[in-house]
């Protein structure tokens, strides 16, 4: 493909299928093969351009590397360019995790847990070096440590999560008008009266809402509420889905994460898992439907428009602010995983291992065969 030949629909949708299917090591690897391609080699748009775009993707919520890809399909052929480049980075993803949750809704959770005992330790590994990279990143001035560890009060006691980011946007917006003391002693009150009153917290849904209009919306809004990087998404899903959908075990959860991590896919794509856990292939389309909805929306509707307000710095301390907040959220979750799968000495040990592993070799096939070679090894220590 030459930078100044004119693709034809059919061409665009295979250049980013040929992505979907080489989406492998998470979104740095994902967003720098689509940069080496599309920018450096084929020259769709300059450097310093993909570098603004990402700019603004990675501020919004949603997995940046579609986004990205949307981005690119649009600048090349318009609307239907960008279309055609999502659904071809997402196809493949989609596929595979579907067939996948086919088998493990067909052989049972029990005939696979041997191998997935020495998979979920590998999961907290994934989970907490995530943890540790977006706090790494996100958490940068003293007053965002401040607003991740309310969050993580807040959401330990039930606070619901929107309560949880109104609290982090005042609380950064107080840090900008009152002095230091004040704002501390003001944000202690707020917090105490949000963990004493948690009375919006999710209420039970009937099963016929579950079923049906009930995932797109858990889809929609997993798309809509992951800052800061695609495993943002799992607080969002497993405060809102386990326990409370059918089939839907925190076990059936971390299971569901090895899966999507072996596979070559945006981290949101596990959300397909969980539809079709649910209801089903018609389940797995709803999720798949919300969930990557605002990654089209956002590009396809308002690229423009939203550059320009991400190049406002009025509005970069309250996104911090969010991102903040949501690195509590995932704190707890974390947690929360981590206790219910290390419960004896071995899965600890190889949940260390397994970190090591994932930590120290850089290889874009580190964490699926890390995950692999610990579902073998439980396997065999089964036995």
């Amino acid at each position: 493909m030459n930078k100044n030949d004119t693709e034809t629909p059919i061409q665009i949708f295979k250049t980013f299928l040929k992505f979907g299917l080489n989406a492998w090591g998470g979104p740095v690897a994902q967003i720098d093969m689509i940069r080496h391609a599309l920018v450096e080699r084929e020259q769709w748009i300059s450097p310093d351009k993909f570098r603004r775009a990402l700019a603004v993707y990675q501020a919004l919520p949603g997995p940046e590397a579609h986004e990205l890809c949307v981005y690119m399909g649009m600048v090349r052929m318009g609307r239907l360019g960008g279309l055609l480049a999502g659904l071809g980075f997402m196809l493949p993803g989609f596929v595979f995790i579907l067939i996948l949750s086919a088998l493990y809704v067909r052989l049972g959770a029990d005939v696979l847990l041997p191998i997935f005992v020495g998979v979920a330790p590998a999961v907290v590994a994934l989970i907490v070096r995530a943890l540790y990279r977006m706090g790494r990143h996100t958490l940068d001035t003293p007053i965002l440590w401040f607003i991740a560890l309310a969050s993580c009060a807040m959401t330990f006691a039930g606070v619901h999560f929107l309560v949880v980011f109104a609290a982090a946007l005042t609380m950064h917006y107080m840090d900008h008008a009152w002095p230091r003391p004040v704002m501390l002693i003001a944000s202690a009150i707020i917090i105490a009266g949000f963990i004493a009153s948690t009375t919006l917290a999710s209420p039970t849904v009937p099963l016929s809402v579950l079923r049906h209009g009930g995932l797109f919306i858990e889809g929609l809004k997993a798309g809509l509420l992951s800052f800061g990087g695609a495993y943002t998404v799992i607080p969002f899903l497993e405060n809102s889905m386990v326990g409370l959908y059918p089939n839907i075990t925190m076990q059936h959860f971390v299971d569901g994460i090895a899966l999507s991590s072996i596979i070559p896919a945006p981290m949101v794509i596990f959300g397909t898992y969980l539809g079709y856990l649910v209801d089903g292939v018609g389940g797995a389309i709803l999720m798949t439907l919300g969930i990557f909805l605002p990654a089209f929306g956002f590009t396809l509707l308002g690229h423009n428009h939203l550059e320009k307000i991400i190049e406002n710095p009025h509005w970069h301390g309250g996104l911090h602010a969010i991102a903040a907040a949501v690195i509590g959220l995932f704190a707890v979750t974390t947690a929360t995983i981590a206790q219910q799968t290390l419960t004896a000495p071995i899965p600890v040990v190889l949940a260390l291992a397994a970190l090591a592993s994932i930590s120290l070799i850089r290889w874009k096939w580190i964490i699926p065969v890390t995950l692999i070679a610990s579902g073998c090894l439980g396997f065999a220590l089964s036995l």
